[in-house]
């Protein structure tokens, strides 16, 4: 074994503590990540790399209209220069900026294979090539300029922007996606002649809320298009507070194939979905038998998207197709909102739309402001010189006579013509054939325009007023070129209202719909005979069976079965078996208990009410839409007392309820003196000394009180002589009117 080592003498050792170490080392890289990294700047909309690609294009003259060069030449100048980072990510970033599918308003304009909405990457940038667009050069506009600050480059050789110009919208109208460290930011893209509109509003109108700027820019407009769902509500929300979501989905419609037959064709999909994986996420649902109303999808894209979904058969709703497909697929997706932006340049922030709005605006005038000042800087330089030849005009052969014989011609210049030092480098600099009459006067006339110029800006600088007045032409002539009756301009993405609901059943949604006639006899076995079938009398019955009761429905309804115990179930119309045997027992299809017995079965309608009653006179009204069970085990709707059983579940209209017991007592009050509710015992109908409640019938008033005897004769009782039965609930009531069927019911 060797020597063991000594550890390091402590001389020159400093302490750290440990957390604060990593505290301090992670707050940095957080810092760096947040700042030159992920976030955007209010003002451009840009992140670091993005600016870094446009200015060294600029540099590389690659201005709209001009020739192209290679991606490869722009990366090595950006990762040279400017950017030291990965080339791979600094080219994937090039490459975004040219995708027509993911930004609203491309900033650059590629040649070659820059990928597609499939998902498929660019051609290396070898092969591809590049130069901006015109968005691009509104975003660069006057950086020559003196308009933005510049900061030495990471290695101190060059100098790059701090921010851009940005004579165009760009936070806004082409968002923005990026995750920092504990925060992140997503920006959908909007329509820039809306953002304009938006912007001269707020010009207008400073104090102007987030609320008023959703007239003009009513939400997202995506580059490929869709249908935003998201309620107005909803949409005002995530724009007052900068965050938020917006429920997008395809456009889609549906296309005749002829002979009866359709398929549904979708032109257009929700941004940043990937079109290859949403076929093949479709394809493995089908695989599956997750899709039972889709046959087949097959994507018929060339330059537009065409995707062909073919059903599963003519009978099946192309709209409730489209929802199954909404709701397991990229068909339908959600882009969030999180405006969380550099403000300054600085500190992240989460802007609503004025604001985020307000910096872009604020940035626009300190860009005038100090192009302005620039301007005005040239100016002054100029007119000096042109002011100084205008004095050597006076006296030419003197000039030539002093340059001719003096040692130092700068110096006497300066002295017999009291000229500064700029003026007289000037004139020496200026070529013989510049001294003809016609310059004097081509130099008289730029005098005037440069002090008629100087005024205006010193007018401009001096009046903030002014200040907006130009920031807001310059904001009206972007709107003009990005107009909505542009092809780049024109918007996109359409808004509509989601469906009312789009909680359906799978299983109705593959029945075909057709008329049919339940039957249930009195020994609970249930049947469906094809057809709406009045004449019941051929039907057979199994042993000494007899019909209970029968009813016409569709094969898409549900039938709800109410039974003595209070419990109602649920039944699929389409399940039922068919009418050429007995059919089969209800007991089959639900978990009913021994010794219960059903009283009542009727199909299911949206928005009816039920009164249901034990026989002890107690009741209340239930919502059908609260009562279907979606178990075999059904639903407890009338909670009862041992000994009671649910005597019937009437259907309820009109204004007054009519309740009569088996002691031969009847008795009318209002509907609203019983309660509505989903489950319960309920409150007392009617007083009984003893036995119970007989019958109930709910009727309007007005049209007074009928009832049908065992002979099928209608008997009417009208509003004037129904009041010595008019009273209160759970009053005792009085006997019935002559002619009222002896087994106290409304239907004898």
């Amino acid at each position: 074994m060797g020597k063991p080592v000594d550890p390091p003498s402590p001389d020159g050792v400093e302490s750290i503590d440990l957390k604060s170490a990593l505290e301090e080392r992670y707050l940095a890289y957080a810092l760096s990540t947040i700042m030159h990294r992920a976030l955007p700047d209010a003002r451009d909309g840009l992140k670091p790399v993005h600016r870094r690609v446009l200015h060294a294009m600029r540099l590389l003259k690659l201005d709209p209209g001009q020739g192209y060069k290679k991606c490869a030449r722009i990366v090595g100048d950006v990762i040279g220069k400017f950017h030291p980072h990965g080339d791979q990510a600094v080219y994937d970033a090039l490459v975004r900026l040219a995708q027509d599918f993911a930004q609203r308003y491309p900033l650059i304009d590629g040649q070659g294979n820059f990928g597609n909405i499939d998902g498929d990457n660019a051609a290396a940038y070898r092969y591809t090539e590049a130069r901006m667009t015109e968005v691009a050069r509104l975003l660069l506009e006057g950086i020559d300029e003196d308009a933005v600050d510049f900061r030495e480059t990471y290695n101190g050789e060059d100098e790059e922007p701090v921010v851009l110009p940005a004579a165009f919208p760009n936070l806004l109208a082409n968002g923005s996606q990026g995750i920092a460290v504990g925060m992140a930011t997503s920006i959908p893209p909007h329509n820039a002649a809306e953002l304009c509109d938006a912007a001269l509003y707020l010009i207008q109108h400073p104090g102007a809320t987030p609320e008023q700027l959703l007239t003009f820019v009513p939400g997202p407009d995506f580059p490929t298009g869709g249908v935003i769902v998201e309620p107005r509500a909803s949409i005002a929300e995530a724009y007052r507070t900068g965050r938020g979501s917006f429920r997008t989905r395809a456009r889609w419609e549906k296309e005749d194939t002829g002979r009866g037959g359709w398929v549904v064709i979708v032109t257009e999909i929700p941004y940043l979905v990937a079109k290859g994986n949403l076929i093949e996420k479709i394809a493995e649902l089908l695989q599956d038998k997750r899709l039972p109303l889709v046959a087949d999808v097959r994507d018929e894209s060339a330059e537009d998207i065409r995707i062909v979904f073919e059903p599963r058969s003519r009978t099946v709703d192309p709209g409730l197709m489209m929802e199954t497909l909404f709701k397991l697929t990229a068909l339908e997706s959600r882009i969030s909102l999180n405006m969380n932006v550099l403000t300054g340049g600085i500190a992240p922030r989460v802007l609503n739309l004025a604001e985020a709005l307000r910096e872009w605006l604020n940035h626009r005038r300190d860009v005038l402001l100090r192009r302005s000042r620039y301007r005005l800087g040239q100016i002054e330089k100029r007119l000096e010189i042109v002011r100084g030849m205008l004095i050597v005009y006076l006296d030419l052969d003197r000039v030539i006579k002093i340059i001719r014989e003096e040692d130092e011609p700068k110096t006497e210049l300066m002295r017999v013509f009291d000229l500064s030092e700029v003026q007289a480098n000037a004139i020496l600099d200026t070529r013989l054939r510049s001294l003809r009459k016609l310059e004097e006067m081509e130099l008289k006339k730029e005098l005037d325009q440069l002090t008629e110029e100087k005024a205006q800006i010193e007018g401009l600088l001096g009046s903030e007023d002014k200040q907006w007045k130009t920031v807001a032409w310059d904001i009206r002539q972007v709107r003009k070129t990005f107009g909505p009756d542009t092809a780049l301009g024109k918007r996109r993405t359409q808004f509509a209202d989601a469906p009312e609901t789009t909680d359906f059943d799978m299983n109705e949604a593959m029945v075909e719909r057709e008329p049919i006639t339940v039957v249930v006899s009195q020994k609970g076995w249930i049947r469906a005979l094809k057809g709406h079938v009045a004449d019941l009398s051929s039907l057979t019955w199994k042993g000494d069976d007899a019909l209970k009761f029968s009813f016409f429905t569709e094969t898409t309804a549900k039938i709800l079965v109410i039974c003595d115990n209070g419990k109602v179930f649920t039944l699929d119309a389409a399940k039922l078996p068919g009418g050429r045997g007995f059919g089969d027992p209800i007991r089959l299809s639900i978990d009913l208990e021994e010794g219960a017995d059903f009283i009542a079965a009727f199909p299911y309608k949206a928005g009816v009410k039920l009164l249901f009653a034990s026989n002890d006179g107690r009741g209340f009204i239930a919502p059908a839409d609260d009562i279907v069970a979606n178990t075999r085990k059904g639903k407890q709707v009338l909670n009862l007392d041992e000994g009671l059983t649910c005597v019937f579940a009437l259907p309820v209209a009109g204004d007054h309820l009519a309740v009569i017991g088996e002691n031969r007592k009847l008795i009318c009050f209002p509907l609203v003196q019983v309660p509505e509710m989903g489950r319960g015992k309920g409150v007392r109908l009617q007083k009984y000394k003893d036995g119970g409640i007989a019958d109930a019938k709910s009727f309007a008033l007005a049209d007074g009180l009928t009832w049908q005897s065992s002979d099928g004769r209608t008997y009417t009782v009208a509003r004037p002589e129904l009041d010595e039965w008019l009273g209160q609930r759970a009053e005792a009531g009085r006997l019935p009117p002559k002619g009222f069927p002896k087994n106290n019911r409304f239907v004898g």
